[in-house]
């Protein structure tokens, strides 16, 4: 049986969207393969459910995500299958943006959970806000020297079904010239993207971190270790929903 949500998204792609897509319904995920696409898309009923290893990308969503941030998704799929409205990054202003500017900016354009860094850069179009990025503060590395300093790219997302075309790479330099990194790390969320485009900037891979388990509830974010977790942040939260992501990896920018 597949639900409407699902129903709906099926409806978007073939229809918004115009390409080509199947259904296949499994006991604990179901399928849409898009032939004309470079990814298909995973709706998973539960914790743990076992995808397989495809070669093609995937796209891994949970049941709970698509019933809440439909839109959210359909825009990020609209960007992916190719729809996304383009702006280049030379003709947007960098500027520095506050943490009420940032914070609504993710809740309306990205899927996880917002977060008010320290630092918080966007740029803008003819005034109007199209992409930022949020930098953690400075960290010193017990590797490398007392001065040495590491900051966390903690967010980065252009405006919903826009692409802005060297964004990323303008917002890092205005953070570096103001900052002086020895570095910048970042993860990459491999529910999306099992092959990070932010290689092409400089980015290197470093490791990857295991998937991680989460209680969502009302735009807050908590880490379940244990089914006493569990039961302890569903009875304080009860009006939410349990994730595990696919892990992540962990990319590093190294300036100095």
């Amino acid at each position: 049986m597949v639900s409407q949500e699902i129903g709906n998204l099926y409806d978007y792609i073939k229809e918004e969207l115009d390409h080509d897509c199947n259904l296949q319904v499994e006991s604990d995920y179901t399928k849409l393969t898009c032939p004309n696409l470079s990814f298909d898309i995973f709706i998973i009923e539960k914790i743990g459910a076992n995808i397989g290893d495809d070669v093609k990308r995937k796209v891994i969503l949970t049941a709970q995500q698509l019933s809440s941030q439909t839109l959210k998704i359909n825009n990020r799929i609209k960007a992916l299958s190719g729809h996304a409205r383009r702006v280049y990054a030379r003709e947007t202003v960098l500027a520095r943006i506050d943490k009420r500017t940032a914070m609504t900016f993710q809740e309306d354009h990205h899927l996880q959970i917002a977060l008010p860094g320290k630092y918080r850069y966007g740029l803008y179009e003819d005034g109007e806000l199209v992409s930022i990025a949020i930098f953690s503060g400075g960290r010193r590395m017990k590797d490398h020297g007392d001065d040495y300093r590491s900051f966390e790219l903690l967010r980065f997302c252009h405006k919903s079904d826009h692409l802005v075309v060297g964004g990323l790479s303008k917002l890092i330099r205005g953070f570096i010239k103001d900052f002086r990194p020895n570095d910048i790390m970042t993860y990459v969320d491999l529910d999306w993207s099992q092959e990070s485009s932010l290689k092409k900037i400089g980015f290197t891979e470093k490791g990857y971190r295991e998937a991680e388990t989460f209680w969502i509830s009302e735009g807050r974010q908590f880490s379940i270790s244990s089914e006493k977790d569990l039961l302890e942040v569903s009875e304080n939260h009860p009006n939410g929903y349990l994730y595990q992501n696919s892990g992540s990896i962990k990319l590093v920018f190294s300036v100095c």
